[in-house]
């Protein structure tokens, strides 16, 4: 089912709720993103792969942020009762009498500063509205939209999530999120 919406300046958009190629006069979003000619169309393309791909950044600014933040309180931890394993066993710590399994150290968490919990919360807020853009974007049915959006994702996730992986305690960014989509 397609739709033409008038414009005030003349050509309508093309907008349809089903699967489509529409490039020349397709519209996103509003009525000012009108795609007049194949070149628009191309940047429109363009500019929803760097979207994903931004969404991506951001998912990772917070993972490195969180861990900023882990690794700014175990340094402010006493170092004798960080004590970690190295070869699996649990050790206990000779200051505090406390076990200390492997991986952990003797932190349980953290809770951030307000100031800091306000930059987590800014990021997640950031991320989340730029993946119901994106969303949005996917719900126009554009076929080459759609493959845009799926080659930022995978150019984001190359770029961004190329981490260490954790040997065989199987912490990754595929482990640690759940869904991939909408944030």
């Amino acid at each position: 089912m397609s739709t033409g919406m008038s414009m005030e300046g003349g050509n309508p958009c093309k907008i349809s709720m089903l699967w489509n190629w529409y490039t020349v006069d397709s519209c996103f979003l509003a009525s000012s993103w009108h795609n007049t000619t194949s070149g628009m169309f191309a940047g429109s393309c363009i500019g929803a792969a760097l979207l994903t791909v931004l969404l991506e950044f951001l998912r990772r600014t917070m993972k490195e942020y969180d861990r900023y933040l882990v690794r700014k309180h175990t340094s402010n931890i006493n170092p004798e009762s960080a004590v970690r394993s190295t070869n699996g066993d649990d050790k206990t710590s000779e200051a505090s009498a406390t076990p200390v399994h492997r991986g952990q150290g003797r932190i349980g968490g953290t809770r951030p500063s307000l100031v800091e919990q306000a930059l987590r919360a800014l990021l997640h807020m950031i991320q989340f509205a730029v993946a119901y853009f994106i969303m949005l974007l996917a719900m126009y049915y554009n076929g080459y939209i759609i493959i845009c959006i799926f080659l930022g994702a995978y150019i984001g996730a190359f770029i961004f999530h190329w981490e260490h992986l954790d040997g065989g305690r199987g912490v990754t960014s595929a482990s640690q999120e759940p869904t991939v989509c909408c944030g």
